[in-house]
């Protein structure tokens, strides 16, 4: 059995009364009490690096804490087969994709390899996005309740991967999807479940003041000019090189920088492709600087993004977008595409900015640097916007109401 307990963290619901309402931890209790002993097995493809693996190291540890019997595992898979489950990913947003035969057969064969991944005793077993899917070939005889999580926008999927994955997700009892735009119809019950982020992990906290010295001093983070950050993953659906011609036009008017934080996880192949691509791009212009940091800089993420002037986003597919959730925690202004579940968190000219092109995302910036009292105000809504709705007490809870409904 594949598990790897190290890289979640010693909390317990306990640990966030300071940020949830009184209200919100009275409910988790009288769920919680139902559901005591009750086993949920998570199973994705990395322990390090993208939103889902962020999630589980809070969300496991803190569903044990209120007496779930929750454990996380991983697949154990080679190089061609996350290939193929990046192109996968990559034509769940409408990418057209060669989907030939080998494909099908590398998704084939180490799902089989895997299968013994799955706790025979689990009362609810999730497979988080399209990695881990195949395992459904242990459902048959299993007396625990399968869960599909879509972390990612399927309304545009390919209609030929679609035809081929979706016969794994049917099969499952239940499939969660971020937002009820996403539903797919697979004839199983269908749950909407928008993700979280953890205010005490190393990307969330508060940072003392002697952290953040150091981490500006090793980063060489610019002080005496403005600063706009994207922080993602190299992506060619995080569109970074929009964010540089959009720059381009507002540094003409206002001096200031702008700065890509990013890395690569185990299970995207393509990242340093772009990376390339994106160094290319910029070349040797001073004022833009690209970061390719590690999976687990989080601390340096944290300090980053409290640092800098504006937070963009500026995706042309996004499932959820947790690094808009991580800015608007941090209370920063952030200036988003109007994609995905970015709409859930950046209300236009409440909690945020929306830009639909990169006209529209340089007149936002410029705005931005122009009326700081205006920046502040979007950036105390945005955070008070994901306190009430986007961060772990508030995930966790949705996951017992989830759990408790799955029972019947």
């Amino acid at each position: 059995m594949v598990t790897k307990t190290g890289i979640e963290r010693n909390i317990s619901l306990n640990d966030y009364a300071s940020f949830a309402d009184e209200e919100l931890l009275d409910r988790i209790d009288k769920l919680s009490a139902r559901l005591k002993g009750a086993s949920i097995q998570h199973i994705n493809s990395t322990f390090i690096g993208g939103g889902v693996a962020e999630i589980l190291q809070s969300l496991t540890p803190v569903m044990r804490s209120i007496g779930l019997q929750a454990r996380w595992d991983i697949i154990s898979a080679g190089d061609e087969f996350f290939g193929v489950t990046k192109a996968f990913h990559n034509a769940f947003h409408g990418e057209r994709i060669d989907f030939s035969e080998r494909m099908k057969e590398v998704y084939r064969l180490t799902s089989e390899a895997n299968l013994d991944v799955v706790d025979r005793n689990a009362d609810y077993v999730v497979v988080h996005d399209q990695q881990p899917l195949g395992l459904t070939d242990r459902k048959a005889g299993h007396g625990g309740k399968w869960v599909w999580y879509c972390h990612i926008d399927p309304v545009n999927v390919d209609a030929r991967l679609w035809e081929f994955l979706s016969g794994y997700a049917a099969r499952c009892d239940a499939a969660i999807y971020h937002m009820a735009e996403y539903a797919k119809n697979l004839g199983n019950r269908q749950f909407f479940l928008p993700p979280a982020i953890d205010p005490l992990s190393d990307k969330n906290r508060e940072v003392t003041a002697a952290e953040r010295e150091r981490v500006l001093q090793e980063l060489d983070f610019p002080r005496d000019k403005p600063v706009i950050m994207q922080v993602s993953r190299f992506d060619r659906l995080k569109n970074p090189f929009g964010v540089v011609e959009a720059f381009r036009r507002v540094r003409a008017d206002i001096p200031s920088y702008l700065i890509f934080a990013g890395g690569a996880a185990d299970d995207d192949p393509e990242g340093q492709e772009v990376l390339n691509e994106l160094l290319q791009m910029v070349g040797n212009e001073p004022d833009i600087r690209v970061l390719n940091l590690s999976p687990t800089s989080h601390l340096e993420i944290n300090v980053l993004q409290r640092s800098c002037d504006i937070i963009v986003q500026n995706s042309a597919r996004e499932g959820f977008g947790l690094t808009v959730t991580e800015a608007l925690w941090k209370g920063k202004p952030v200036v988003a595409a109007p994609v995905g579940g970015i709409l859930k968190q950046v209300i236009h000219e409440q909690t945020g900015l929306l830009a639909k092109n990169g006209e529209e995302l340089a007149a936002c910036l410029r705005l931005l640097l122009k009326d700081q009292a205006l920046a502040r105000e979007l950036g105390r809504r945005g955070k008070e916007h994901a306190r009430r709705n986007f961060i772990t007490p508030v995930y966790l809870y949705n996951w017992l109401a989830l759990m408790d409904e799955l029972r019947v």
